[in-house]
């Protein structure tokens, strides 16, 4: 198994009052901000990788709305109303710049808060994003997929696979999990994962941009993370070799090289 940060120290969540409700949001560390988006899972977490952010960086990780520990929000219906939530967070927590990381479906709103608000994002790192529509290359239905298929998909170690499936997952674990994929249904069910005219408007993003791509990835194909690198503008692609869709869950030193090594350069 290729896993091998440390287990992070507690980081207590906080609350932010925004919109009709709340969110949920981790945030540790110090120096330049960094704003990091999760994907379609990892709601409520505080990982290895944000604690290996946060020992270089002011490391801001909220939920998204109607995931994890964040409320509802109902007037945040669309992608487009989650860009506008993301620059009022911005705004609430008086950041005029950030460093802008997002994974898979955070990856696809952090694509679309650097087109829509360009000046607000002084550096992007997309890892596996969603939100390109590439019907040679479809991204995995995840609405029809049972928990072992998924686990199977995420993950290119079968060692992995083992061992998530060997967890049981307890009663609030099954809860919380279907929460967030309703979450994700009211954001990117039709489209499915995708804005089609995302990909003609990311010649809009000005910061220095890296996409990480998974090697094996069986849940949005690579062919996504070169289409974006191919469209922003001196975007650079980095593969990480033996590797899933769950990217930080797999290679969490590999992938947080990545993320840090670039923020620094």
């Amino acid at each position: 198994m290729t896993s091998t940060l440390e287990e992070p120290a507690a980081v207590a969540a906080r609350r932010l009052e925004i919109g009709s409700g709340s969110i949920s949001y981790f945030r540790a560390g110090s120096g330049r901000p960094v704003l990091f988006l999760h994907a379609a899972g990892g709601a409520g977490e505080w990982g290895p990788h944000h604690q290996r952010i946060s020992e270089q960086y002011d490391l801001i990780a909220p939920d998204h709305p109607g995931f994890g520990s964040s409320d509802d929000l109902p007037e945040v219906r669309g992608i487009d109303d989650l860009v506008y939530h993301y620059l009022d967070v911005l705004d609430r927590l008086g950041l005029d710049q950030v460093d802008l990381v997002g994974a898979s479906f955070g990856g696809w709103i952090a694509a679309e808060l650097a087109v829509h608000s360009p000046e607000r994002v002084r550096k992007l790192v997309l890892l596996g994003p969603a939100g390109l529509r590439i019907p040679e290359h479809p991204v995995a239905d995840l609405f029809i997929m049972t928990p072992p298929q998924l686990v199977g998909a995420l993950f290119h170690d079968p060692g992995l696979v083992q061992s998530a499936l060997a967890v049981e997952p307890g009663v609030e674990d099954i809860l919380r999990s279907y929460r967030d994929l309703g979450a994700l249904a009211r954001f990117a069910w039709k489209p499915y994962l995708s804005n089609p005219k995302l990909e003609g408007r990311l010649r809009r993003i000005s910061a220095p941009t890296r996409v990480v791509a998974a090697e094996h990835d069986r849940i949005i194909p690579r062919a996504h993370c070169e289409r974006y690198a191919a469209a922003i503008p001196n975007a650079e692609l980095v593969v990480v070799d033996d590797c899933g869709h769950a990217l930080y869950g797999e290679r969490p030193d590999a992938v947080t090289a990545a993320v840090t090594d670039f923020l620094e350069s």
